[in-house]
């Protein structure tokens, strides 16, 4: 028997970019319902940074919830391609956060990125723009 799959959607968010900085993650049980979320200010910083902190976040909650397969769902094109190869990594803090993202891949069978238009990902993107509103 092969382990479920779970779904998480990831956005992170920047006013002024740089700016007050957030990010949203939904996270779908293999059954389609939302079974954890995260909503979190991060402080100052770019929207691409967000946006890699949220894929982090996302890691961490399904390392967490016990999931082995996962497929992220980013409205980043940048942070897909970079994570799948097809483009490099360049900016030293961005590198160290793709580190990051590296370092957590080994719990997990299968991962997959996939990048999705931003109208589907509305609700990861309120989950970072509640953070932003709480932050503000």
């Amino acid at each position: 028997m092969t382990d479920p799959v779970y779904r998480a959607r990831t956005d992170g968010a920047s006013r002024g970019n740089p700016g007050p900085a957030a990010l949203g993650v939904s996270i779908l049980g293999p059954e389609g319902d939302e079974v954890a979320t995260a909503s979190e200010a991060i402080g100052h910083t770019t929207n691409n940074v967000a946006e890699y902190r949220a894929l982090i976040r996302a890691l961490e909650l399904l390392r967490d919830l016990g999931a082995r397969r996962a497929v992220i769902l980013l409205d980043s094109e940048l942070i897909v391609r970079q994570m799948d190869g097809t483009y490099r990594v360049r900016n030293p803090r961005m590198k160290d956060l793709h580190d990051r993202v590296h370092a957590l891949l080994p719990a997990f069978t299968e991962i997959r990125f996939r990048h999705v238009p931003r109208e589907e990902n509305v609700r990861a993107d309120a989950l970072a723009n509640e953070a932003l509103d709480r932050g503000l």
